[in-house]
């Protein structure tokens, strides 16, 4: 099943990589381990662009390992896209903006802001969707209360390597459509979030959006067209780093800033260190030129944190 996508080459703009391949399938246990197998198997050639998308997974992974709930009606793919460059967590990051420019995030944003809600941003370091804030209480204990994200998609990415050589990249998306999975205690895996779909948030909305779902062959294709952007982009920076010359960097970290669900919030972030949990408390300030997230801690010190458990918590 071809997908037609004319994307901009960085390095050639007058070159566009008219097709793409794509394979659907009904079910994989992962289209990122799948991609990833048939790259290094040499079933696929790592030098061309492949797309894989599945109706369901039944060994969906997300970060560090984790679990990903996979049930039919939502989008499950990944792209793999050949590089020659280190990657680095910035991409997680320039995917998340490219993917909330998709026309129905645009949408549905336009339509939260109208009603007053908060609308969908890109949720450091791999996530879309937002925080609400819980109802006001007198209950002091709620100064302290644990604020639930509404987990909208989740990104995966994965370096593909190749006879000892970095060859290519997997870049995996699932985004909750249809069907919001039920998340128990042992499914969330100990991070305080909860998943919503696109129907959800139209559900939320106070008009009649029934017939504004996307197809999931529309998504399939936007998905695809926000990926091969952000790689774009993505290769834009390294470009950059022999000149010195930051103009693409410094447009997209202002151009994150606006989409960033984490900010102005108060956070309390939980790092394993030689076995031991340390838990920092400070308030966001988006992220680094290495797509660090920087925290604002009551000292005033900003620390840039690679890696971390956020969890959002209620201003004292």
């Amino acid at each position: 099943m071809p997908l037609s996508i004319s994307m901009p080459s960085p390095t050639n703009p007058s070159v566009h990589l008219s097709e793409l391949t794509h394979r659907h399938v009904t079910s994989s246990a992962s289209t990122n381990s799948e991609l990833i197998e048939a790259v290094q198997n040499g079933t696929l050639n790592a030098t061309e662009l492949h797309l894989l998308t599945a109706e369901s997974q039944s060994a969906g992974r997300g970060q560090r390992g984790r679990s990903w709930q996979s049930p039919r009606g939502n989008v499950y793919l990944s792209l793999y896209h050949p590089v020659h460059m280190p990657i680095s967590g910035l991409l997680s990051l320039v995917i998340g903006v490219e993917l909330a420019k998709m026309p129905v995030i645009q949408t549905l944003n336009k339509q939260l802001r109208v009603q007053g809600l908060t609308p969908i941003g890109v949720k450091w370091a791999n996530d879309l969707g937002f925080y609400q804030n819980p109802p006001k209480s007198d209950d002091a204990e709620l100064d302290t209360q644990i604020i639930q994200f509404n987990k909208l998609a989740g990104i995966l990415i994965e370096p593909v390597w190749k006879a000892g050589k970095l060859v290519g990249v997997v870049m995996g998306v699932g985004l909750n459509v249809q069907a919001t999975p039920k998340l128990t205690a042992e499914t969330c895996e100990g991070m305080s979030y909860q998943a919503i779909s696109l129907q959800d948030i139209y559900g939320m909305l106070e008009s009649d959006n029934t017939n504004s779902l996307p197809t999931l062959q529309t998504l399939y294709q936007q998905i695809s067209e926000s990926l091969l952007a952000a790689m774009t982009r993505f290769e834009h920076f390294d470009i950059e780093k022999p000149t010195g010359h930051t103009y693409y960097l410094d447009g997209f970290l202002q151009e994150f800033a606006t989409m960033d669900a984490l900010a102005g919030l108060r956070l309390q972030v939980t790092q394993d260190h030689d076995d031991k949990a340390h838990v920092v408390t400070g308030d966001a300030c988006s992220i680094d030129t290495n797509g660090c997230l920087q925290l604002r801690q009551d000292n005033g010190k900003i620390s840039a944190l690679f890696t971390g458990r956020i969890d959002v918590i209620n201003k004292a």
